[in-house]
């Protein structure tokens, strides 16, 4: 991407009589003669219409834990990934066998293209995976999962450019492996190619999903899509996921909604951005999109003007568990709101 410019119900109470022995009154009429059996009533009453207490979303049914671990485990095998390398297709294998159980079911599939890059015609690969839902729809999460391939001959691992994320959305395949969508249909969307060959501009960035939005544009696939929503750079100890005015605002009010049934509104919209992402190539086709992004990440000085974007200090010291649980519950509570609607 390129940066900116910077209910529960209450039992019903019983009222005990206090109506002396031997009194004739009717039991109406004595109430009402009886101060304490007026303001039970109405302490009664009052407490029945009040409305239920909101009731937090579920959180932690994606470890952040568990998507650190991944992480790490990704950088072990795939540090540098920028096309063509060996950690590129480290990293695609590493993404392969954490869907074997997709792949057999025929729920895996591989994109597949030849893209014209500055550098030359580059050989690249998306990876779908899907999880069939009830309803007619589709929710699509997407990561790049490449590296800068500007920066390949420095020691740039993106471990929150990239890494983090990829290991972000293979949790949550797992989740719905074992919990498969009871709404829209879960689509996982690994692409190659986010970022520039040479020099960020409309040509030379975003080809796999400047692919894939084309190719189903063409199939039908694109009518589908409820939302296409991007998951890049939420690793950062200092979590704080942009308003990013190039997504749907609809989706931006969801994803506030998400931030706060969720107990995590302090890690949401510090800041205003403009980020050009993966989501772009569907927003101009019209699909509703939303990039979760904190694009701020490290701090700004002489030696990091831009912070650890696109440097060799992004690595995984930089990251926490912490706030790759906070991803996740947004990323989940969002799937929870689109299949209300």
């Amino acid at each position: 991407m390129t940066p900116p410019q910077l209910p529960s119900s209450r039992p019903s109470q019983q009222v005990p009589s206090s109506r002396p022995e031997g009194r004739t009154a009717s039991p109406s009429v004595a109430q009402w003669r009886d101060p304490r059996i007026c303001l039970v009533l109405l302490l009664a009453t009052s407490l029945l219409a009040l409305p239920a207490p909101a009731q937090k979303a579920p959180t932690n049914q994606v470890s952040g834990q568990a998507v650190y671990a991944l992480t790490q485990q990704l950088l072990a095998v795939a540090p540098k990934r920028f096309n063509g390398s060996p950690g590129h297709l480290a990293a695609e294998n590493f993404i392969k066998d954490h869907f074997k159980v997709e792949a057999a079911k025929g729920n895996f599939e591989t994109d597949e293209f030849s893209a014209r890059t500055p550098a030359g015609m580059q050989m690249m690969r998306n990876f779908i995976v899907k999880y069939p839902g009830k309803r007619d729809g589709i929710i699509v999460l997407a990561s790049h999962y490449e590296t800068n391939y500007p920066l390949k001959d420095i020691g740039f691992v993106g471990a929150n450019d990239g890494a983090c994320t990829t290991a972000l959305l293979i949790e949550i395949g797992a989740y719905f492996r074992a919990h498969p969508p009871q709404g829209y249909s879960v689509w996982l969307v690994f692409d190659d190619g986010e970022e520039a060959v040479q020099s960020w501009s409309a040509s030379d960035s975003l080809y796999g999903t400047r692919h894939l939005a084309a190719k189903w544009y063409a199939d039908g696939t694109l009518a589908r899509i409820r939302a296409f929503i991007v998951a890049d750079m939420i690793g950062d100890k200092d979590l704080n996921v942009d308003r990013d005015s190039n997504s749907t605002p609809a989706l931006l009010d969801m994803l506030g909604q998400a931030a706060k049934e969720t107990g995590h509104s302090n890690y949401v919209f510090k800041y205003p951005t403009q980020v050009e992402d993966d989501h772009l190539p569907f927003k101009i086709r019209g699909v509703p999109v939303l990039d979760i992004i904190d694009i701020d990440y490290g701090p700004h000085n002489s030696k990091t003007p831009d912070g650890y974007h696109h440097t060799a200090q992004d690595t995984i010291d930089k990251i926490s568990a912490h706030s790759l649980q906070i991803s996740a519950d947004l990323f989940m509570q969002m799937i929870r709101l689109l299949d209300q609607k």
